[in-house]
């Protein structure tokens, strides 16, 4: 027998949370969360995602034993501004049962019908800078801490019960060595001339706080045209700066500014974590902290998060200044493996800036849908 319980106290939000630990104990390849972090993002007077968006969370059991869970989503900002009459899910992670995953989605598509919308979509979060996604190939890769992982039968549940491809991700991989300056030098020192342009580095992070908000502004900006984009609020910046900039090693931000400090296109790297996060198993005390300052320091694998370029500079060549100042710096600090998080397979501009270092596809994932 199966029953749905909406997950509403701390004691059940943490049931939820650690679910997925035991579905993937001892696992190779899946990566644990922080459960404070988790907690916070379920958190309503935390998460500032709440002002603009609803959520429930559902557990699942199957003959009185956790079977399940999922989350529910509204984004209004996506609804009111957009049209899209969308309940997203994401936070899936379910036994290989079909009728425990179809009685999850069946809370998402109540939730969506109570609120008149026409049509679900997931995996994805309340917004463009959360995890997306399931995993379709590359099971036996590593996942990261910017990324959901999952079993091969997720994707075969939502095919059986009707769930079509809407969003197909892709991610890839290349070694440092694969990175020749030759590739970009020339057209650093003609961009840099003719455009006026100057590079920032930073080896302090207050040094970068005076520039995070139109970071984000710019974010916004250069992603408007993606068609699966819902923009940063005032009060979301604020929260991401807070929470995530300061533990961002500061000589992988890198900002590109005009004559007149206008920024015009940034990028945002950062160490892997995936091994750390394991031997921490989602927690940062007694060790956990210890292994991620650790990785912080000394990991020689990097995850390029964020990219951005002021649509007028699109397609000019800005992003060789940015690969040159990493160049240096992946250098000095040994590198030897750069990694891209999820990228949408159609947005051919992002996949462009990329093709002169042999990149290798290592895993896809997609978002499902299907109207209600």
């Amino acid at each position: 027998m199966i029953t749905i319980k909406e997950a509403v106290s701390k004691k059940e939000l943490l049931e939820y949370i650690k679910f997925p630990f035991s579905l993937y104990k001892n696992h190779p390849y899946w990566v644990p969360p922080l459960i404070d972090d988790e907690m916070e993002t379920f958190d309503k007077t935390k998460n500032p995602a709440f002002q603009s968006a609803d959520a429930k969370f559902y557990i699942a059991y199957k003959d009185g034993k956790i079977a399940g869970r999922i989350t529910a989503i509204i984004n209004w900002n996506e609804v009111n501004d957009q049209g899209k009459r969308k309940v997203r899910f994401g936070w899936w992670d379910v036994i290989d049962d079909i009728e425990v995953t179809k009685a999850l989605l069946q809370k998402v598509i109540e939730f969506g019908k109570e609120n008149q919308l026409d049509h679900v979509e997931g995996p994805m979060g309340f917004s463009n800078l959360d995890k997306v996604g399931v995993v379709t190939e590359g099971f036996d890769e590593m996942g990261s801490m910017i990324t959901w992982y999952n079993f091969p039968y997720y994707a075969k549940h939502l095919e059986q019960l009707g769930y079509v491809k809407e969003k197909e991700y892709i991610e890839s991989k290349f070694p440092f060595s694969n990175v020749k300056p030759e590739s970009f030098l020339k057209v650093k020192d003609l961009i840099t001339k003719r455009y006026e342009l100057t590079s920032l580095n930073f080896t302090k992070t207050k040094d970068i706080m005076p520039y995070v908000d139109k970071m984000f502004d710019l974010f916004n900006d250069s992603y408007a045209e993606l068609s699966s984009f819902v923009a940063i609020t005032e009060v979301q910046k604020e929260y991401f700066k807070k929470k995530y900039i300061s533990f961002i090693n500061p000589e992988y931000i890198k900002f590109v500014v005009d004559k007149d400090q206008k920024l015009v296109a940034f990028s945002i790297v950062m160490p892997s974590f995936s091994k750390a996060l394991q031997k921490a198993n989602g927690k940062l005390f007694p060790f956990g902290l210890f292994h991620l300052l650790n990785a912080r320091k000394n990991s020689k694998e990097v995850l390029f998060y964020l990219i951005g370029v002021d649509p007028f500079y699109q397609s000019k060549g800005v992003t060789a200044l940015i690969f040159n100042e990493y160049y240096e710096t992946f250098r000095q600090k040994g590198i030897t493996n750069c990694i891209r998080t999820p990228e949408l397979e159609d947005n051919l501009a992002i996949q462009n800036l990329w093709k002169h270092f042999d990149p290798v596809i290592y895993r896809r994932r997609r978002t499902y849908t299907v109207g209600i």
